[in-house]
């Protein structure tokens, strides 16, 4: 007799709450962009690359050299002359924070793959903001052996006055450049790609 009381009590429970949380007046809000607004909030509350041309020139060509193909030496090499300590990368994959994480972060991704490469396709600036337009071939190890992967997207970048980057934030298909690939997530992924 307490189970079935117990069981009645949690039922009774459980619909009041499910009755209650319909009643709700303010939609819940999953906002996955958040992070990237604080960041980029921050980074323009700091002073920012002048355009001077030289500069500003210099600090595309290193973002441009350093992402055109990805290798464990270039990361090692490149990523600190690149990135500033405390600068924010997210690439829609995951989000990182400072040089070193982001260091640690191109080197893993390097060492899962054979090959990334990437052309830039043109920049664009406005109020300090640049957005490079590119396409990435990428090879990876243990997805879609020896097939090249292309996808194309934008980068929002941020500089500091000393031409390295504050803020990168990728927007691009990660679907179409890794999950679309993955063993039967892919297949769903591509099932629910052909209903929309």
């Amino acid at each position: 007799m307490r189970k079935i009381l117990f069981l009645l009590l949690a039922l009774l429970f459980a619909a009041l709450f499910a009755t209650l949380a319909a009643c709700r007046t303010t939609p819940v809000v999953l906002d996955t962009a958040a992070p990237y607004r604080d960041a980029l909030a921050a980074a323009a509350a700091k002073p920012t690359l002048a355009k001077d041309g030289e500069t500003e020139r210099a600090a595309i060509a290193r973002v441009k050299d350093f992402l055109s193909v990805i290798t464990a030496d270039s990361v090692r090499a490149k990523t600190r002359l690149v990135y500033s300590d405390d600068a924010y990368l997210n690439d829609t994959l995951k989000t990182v924070r400072g040089n070193a994480a982001i260091e640690a972060y191109f080197l893993a991704t390097a060492e899962g793959a054979e090959r990334i490469t990437v052309q830039f396709d043109d920049v664009a600036e406005s109020g300090g903001n640049y957005y490079f337009r590119w396409v990435m071939d990428t090879r990876l190890k243990k997805l879609r052996k020896g097939e090249t992967i292309r996808t194309m997207g934008v980068t929002h970048i941020r500089f500091a006055p000393d031409g390295r980057v504050v803020l990168h934030q990728d927007f691009w298909d990660s679907t179409a450049g890794v999950f679309e690939h993955v063993p039967a997530v892919g297949t769903m992924i591509r099932g629910i790609k052909a209903k929309f």
